[in-house]
């Protein structure tokens, strides 16, 4: 089939609307400063903290079918996201898409290949719009066929693009649906009567988030996305939103997917001082990456409930998600990642400016990039704010052995030039 393409005045449309929507009003734009305090200038490194707080739910219908992804960006499992199809309104759009979620339907006679997205890529990915997928033949959005051949028609246009979180099909024009699709991130209402609605994100728009937020080249993105495992669920099956890793984390991944109101601080604050507390039993194990991973999930629980609460609330959650944040710097210096570190405790220092614990691991992070006058610079503002500390005064005294070490064999390399 044609390459589902959007044509470059709706993408000027789109941006346009969306700055529209963005500044419209004061009150608006004062909202959005306030969320962003907390996370401004983030390491891009950290991708899977992105949170979700918007009512993006349209009403549900309990007989319509529901099908999973599930998502791995960079050969790493991200999420689970769950979907409803609105079979009830366009049915043969959406036993289109439940057929390639199962794979039921064998092999396709325009592509030849098996009618099933498992093994899909994501391949292309535009922020504050939308992700896209769908193309199992090509892979890059040249290619793709529906169960009922290479296209079949629009159905209709019932449900407008009105919030994030929508399942639409992509298209090449009037009546050209094959299986590609892309899910919103925000309203496109520039799309309605173009392309067809068919579902929505029930559970896991924290992975479709997190998707529109990875680091792309162009509109491509930089590391592979792929659907790694879809299908159905039927009635009674689990929806796999809950951790099965042993360690006791009864809490769901995403904090939108939890049923909890992330308003209220104080049942923000007792979940995250309980995966805290997992983290730290991962820590004292050893098993830096699941300690990391748990901690990182603190913090979408603090980040959503600061985004959802008043400031004054929100600033109680400030320091759970500072320990976290050093204890990631933390697990980072024990793995070698060195930069990872240094951007952790960078974040700490965003939240606690003077704090001495995340100067005293950057510096070591910068030691481990041979950064010694970095190390040092950090190490001289830790010892200013506590001058009686021991392990800064060791640090220190160690930075300054390495840069006399590094002058002196730069000296000798001299002096053999000259010889």
């Amino acid at each position: 089939m044609v390459g589902a393409q959007w044509k470059a005045s709706v993408l000027l449309e789109h941006l346009l609307l969306d700055f529209t929507n963005q500044y419209s009003t004061p009150t608006i734009f004062r909202k959005m400063f306030r969320v962003s305090l907390f996370s401004m200038n983030r390491s891009p490194r950290i991708t899977n903290r992105v949170v979700n707080t918007c009512n993006m739910a349209k009403p549900s219908n309990p007989s319509n079918p529901r099908v999973f992804f599930d998502v791995d960006i960079g050969g790493e499992r991200v999420g689970r996201i769950v979907l409803e199809l609105f079979a009830d309104i366009v049915p043969k759009t959406a036993e289109n898409f439940r057929a390639l979620c199962t794979g039921e339907k064998g092999i396709g006679p325009t592509t030849g290949k098996p009618l099933h997205f498992k093994g899909c890529p994501f391949h292309r990915i535009i922020k504050k719009f939308m992700i896209q997928g769908g193309d199992f033949s090509n892979q890059n959005g040249t290619g793709g066929e529906s169960i009922y051949g290479e296209k079949f028609e629009d159905e209709n246009f019932h449900y407008k693009h009105d919030k994030e979180g929508l399942l639409s099909m992509a298209n090449a024009g009037s009546n050209t649906n094959g299986s590609q699709f892309f899910i919103t991130t925000v309203p496109t209402p520039h799309l309605d009567g173009k392309h067809v609605v068919f579902g929505q994100v029930i559970k896991g728009m924290g992975v479709a988030k997190i998707l529109e937020n990875v680091e792309v080249k162009g509109e491509k993105p930089a590391k592979l996305c792929v659907i790694a495992e879809c299908g159905e669920l039927k009635e009674g099956d689990d929806w796999g939103i809950f951790p099965k890793d042993g360690s006791g984390d009864s809490h769901p991944d995403f904090p939108e997917d939890a049923d909890v109101d992330l308003k209220d601080v104080d049942k923000i604050l007792l979940i995250s001082e309980d995966l805290k507390n997992i983290g730290n039993t991962f820590f004292k194990s050893q098993n830096w990456e699941m300690a990391i991973k748990k901690y990182t999930k603190v913090l979408r629980y603090v980040e959503g409930s600061r985004a959802a609460a008043e400031d004054a609330d929100g600033a109680k959650l400030q320091p759970v998600a500072l320990s976290c944040v050093l204890n990631i710097g933390a697990c980072k210096l024990k793995m070698s990642d060195w930069q990872g570190a240094v951007d952790s405790c960078l974040e700490a220092l965003e939240i606690d400016p003077s704090n001495t614990k995340a100067l005293y691991r950057r510096a070591q992070g910068w030691q481990g990039l041979k950064e010694y006058d970095q190390a040092l610079a950090d190490l001289k503002k830790a010892q200013e704010i506590a001058p009686e500390d021991k392990a800064i005064q060791a640090e220190l005294l160690k930075v300054k052995q390495k840069i006399k070490a590094q002058k002196d064999k730069e000296k000798a390399a001299y002096a053999k030039m000259f010889a």
